[in-house]
Formats: structure tokens, sequence, C-alpha cells
């Protein structure tokens, strides 16, 4: 039995994007997982688990950012 899709649910500080993660994408991403979409900054995580009902709000972030200068990269 399968409980469905896991994701970790983020909001960015810095510029307010909310954003998910698939929780199997962890070892994909790496140092990246959790990390904003539209800047690069680390997002203040909210919550995990199943889709809530909300869960249009949340841009899937489902391929690793590229950024010419990260957070990374300091």
């Amino acid at each position: 039995m399968s409980w469905g899709a896991a994701f970790f649910y983020y909001r960015c500080p810095a510029c307010g994007k909310k954003f998910k993660y698939g929780a199997d994408a962890i070892a994909e991403f790496g140092p990246q997982f959790g990390l904003c979409p539209g800047c690069g900054v680390p997002g203040d995580y909210l919550f995990d688990g199943p889709r809530p009902p909300e869960d249009m709000d949340y841009e899937e972030v489902d391929e690793v950012i590229r950024f010419e200068r990260g957070p990374l990269d300091a």
C-alpha cells in the first residue's frame, strides 16, 4: 500500500515564494535541497508529508537549480 507522494514545503524568507521538493529527490538535489528556485536562498521549512489542500499554492522544484553564484559558492 502506498501513501502517495510526500513533499517538503518551504517559503523563501527573501522573496516570499512558496515551493516544495519531493522527498524522493533528497539525494538528487544534495546540498541544494530546500533552496528557493527563484533566488537561491535557503527556504524556511514549513511542513512535510502528503499533499495538503493548499498544495497548488506551492511551486514544485523538479530540476537542480543552476545559479551563476549562489549561497553555496560563498
